[in-house]
């Protein structure tokens, strides 16, 4: 008799909860406009996108975001700087929507995506070159590839012993986590340390004032901070070998091959990029993205 009394409780709740025992929904689907049931609809793609990295890229990658959201107001990008590798680090950490990189990925950087799942891609969007700036009163113009590694390693701590003025040399560099740094480390130093006297300095605006405040001073920026720094400091030209001519960094020096220390500039995805992040990394590399190259001292890709 009891279990006669449970039987037809169950039903009882069942007859109110649609059930006596658990009981799965099919999923929700969206009514369409005719009345008729739709797909489920997707999330919506993010408007916000975060670019991380090099410092050298800041003034192009910000040049290209104000441009992007002027013409797609929906869109937010928060550009900062820091050096290559925190931007690199930040896309393996999913704490960076883009990657700003002034370098290739190393091993250990490829390795880490590896081991996290992540597929990088990267997109060369410009071109640049590492420009040699002196005080506007050194009367140094042009330097050997070779006598630039001797002073970034400490063998020539003079200018006399490269044709200057009796005058202690300052060398200005960027710190290790930059990929100005490293690039510059691997194609002028042949992989040799920097003089333990160097100063390394956290941004490329940094090593533009330390040059400008000493006659003494040498520094390396990237050629869209020469448009910047006209008339506080003083570009030199680059010899290849000792008999070679000098070589101004410009956008034709770099694009015909005769300015030696030139490289690519990336923007770098950990995933298939969509969105705000597909449009603006598209609008980089169309016409206008790459007049905005041009406008603010790299060199176009075009």
């Amino acid at each position: 008799m009891r279990q006669k009394y449970v039987v037809v409780l169950c039903f009882a709740v069942a007859s109110i909860f649609g059930g006596c025992g658990p009981k799965h929904s099919a999923p929700e689907t969206e009514t369409a406009a005719n009345g008729s049931a739709a797909t489920p609809s997707t999330p919506a793609v993010s408007n916000n996108v975060t670019i991380k990295g090099s410092d050298t890229m800041v003034h192009l990658v910000t040049a290209w975001s104000d441009a992007y959201m002027k013409a797609h107001p929906e869109a937010k990008i928060s550009v900062t700087g820091g050096g290559s590798g925190t931007g690199i680090a930040a896309l393996l950490n999913g704490t960076t929507d883009i990657c700003a990189s002034s370098r290739d990925l190393n091993e250990e950087e490829k390795k880490s995506a590896e081991g996290k799942g992540l597929k990088l891609s990267d997109l060369t969007v410009a071109r640049d070159a590492l420009s040699l700036i002196v005080h506007p009163n050194n009367p140094i113009s042009e330097l050997t590839i070779d006598q630039i590694a001797s002073i970034y390693t400490g063998a020539v701590s003079n200018w006399k012993d490269v044709g200057g003025p009796d005058e202690a040399i300052v060398v200005a560099s960027r710190e290790s986590s930059s990929g100005t740094y490293m690039f510059f480390q691997e194609h002028v130093l042949k992989k040799k340390d920097y003089t333990p006297s160097a100063r390394l300095l956290p941004a490329t605006s940094a090593i533009v004032q330390t040059v400008a405040d000493s006659t003494g001073a040498i520094g390396y920026v990237g050629l869209g901070y020469v448009q910047e720094a006209a008339g506080k400091v003083k570009v030199i030209g680059v010899k290849a070998t000792p008999d070679a001519a000098a070589v101004i960094p410009t956008m034709e020096t770099v694009l015909n091959g005769q300015y030696s220390i030139a490289r690519p500039l990336f923007l770098i995805v950990s995933k298939e990029p969509a969105g705000t992040a597909k449009g603006f990394l598209d609008f980089c590399l169309a016409e206008e993205g790459q007049k905005i190259v041009v406008d603010t001292g790299y060199v176009t890709v075009k």
